[in-house]
């Protein structure tokens, strides 16, 4: 029997077809819900980015406000411009667009985001919020895998996820989502030994390694379910798709998988927290 595809596009679709009244009546109210973008120097990866997630903001009708600084620019000419941002009342969310030039220092400016503007999950804040159960905002992308989860169903209670990556935006926060929902959660990394052996243990697989292909099909056990939460060049993921395709019960493809959910996450975020502030205005 063939594997349940995991369509991140139709889930995101759905998230966006729920958005559209809830954006209207915002709109209504005269509240314009905005995401501000800053993209730092002229990576044309990261040009790319914040364009498509410009673009699905105004397909939307949510406002897109792009700031795009010199590579020049200072640690303290960053964190000005997103202080000027989180004191401006018709801007919901902030996005700063990773990675930034390496004279600057990204962590101070992530932390200077204030939080009810968040809503990309980059604060070390929201991570912690996160992590306790209650935050706002988590990071996109881990919100998008457990968006897929929720919408295919898939049981979390008791599994065992193996989450391979530590990020402070996926691999960290998702296994804290995960472990919010009663999985039971082991985190691997570059450090970990004999990492096929736990992920042949794993009911459920979050990649989120960074390494085109890297885990293969028969390190899974029979009926896993996968989702692929890597990106690399040439759209390939960071599972090797035709041999976990014949092992797995359910698995997210790429491109199509995650990517398209979290951009849909980043857009509800961002309504979310128009919504909020809306209501502290009142």
């Amino acid at each position: 029997m063939e594997p349940l595809i995991l369509d991140g596009k139709k889930v995101a679709d759905d998230i966006k077809e729920r958005l559209q009244a809830r954006v209207g009546e915002l709109i209504n109210q005269g509240i314009s819900p905005c995401l501000a973008t800053i993209l730092v120097g002229d990576d044309p990866s990261s040009e790319t980015y914040v364009k498509m997630k410009g673009n699905a903001c105004e397909r939307l009708g949510i406002l897109s406000k792009r700031i795009h600084l010199p590579k020049e620019t200072t640690t303290e000419e960053l964190l000005d411009t997103i202080n000027q941002l989180n004191q401006d009342s018709n801007v919901h969310g902030i996005l700063l667009q990773h990675p930034v030039p390496s004279h600057i220092d990204e962590r101070a400016a992530f932390e200077s985001i204030a939080i009810e503007k968040d809503v990309d999950g980059v604060t070390s804040l929201g991570f912690g919020q996160t992590t306790f159960g209650f935050g706002d905002f988590p990071s996109c992308t881990p919100a998008a895998i457990l968006e897929i989860i929720n919408y295919y169903n898939i049981a979390l209670e008791g599994k065992h996820a193996v989450v391979v990556g530590r990020s402070p935006i996926l691999g960290k926060p998702v296994s804290m989502m995960l472990l919010n929902r009663n999985a039971t959660v082991t985190t691997c990394h570059s450090y970990t030994e004999n990492l096929p052996e736990m992920i042949k243990s794993a009911d459920i697989v979050v990649a989120a390694v960074g390494k085109p292909n890297f885990i293969k099909g028969e390190w899974l056990k029979e009926g896993a379910v996968v989702l692929d939460a890597g990106y690399n060049k040439g759209n390939i993921g960071d599972v090797e798709y035709d041999t976990c395709f014949e092992k797995a019960s359910a698995i997210t493809p790429v491109p199509g998988g995650v990517g398209p959910v979290t951009i849909s996450m980043l857009l509800k975020q961002t309504v979310d927290s128009a919504e909020k502030m809306g209501v502290s205005v009142k």
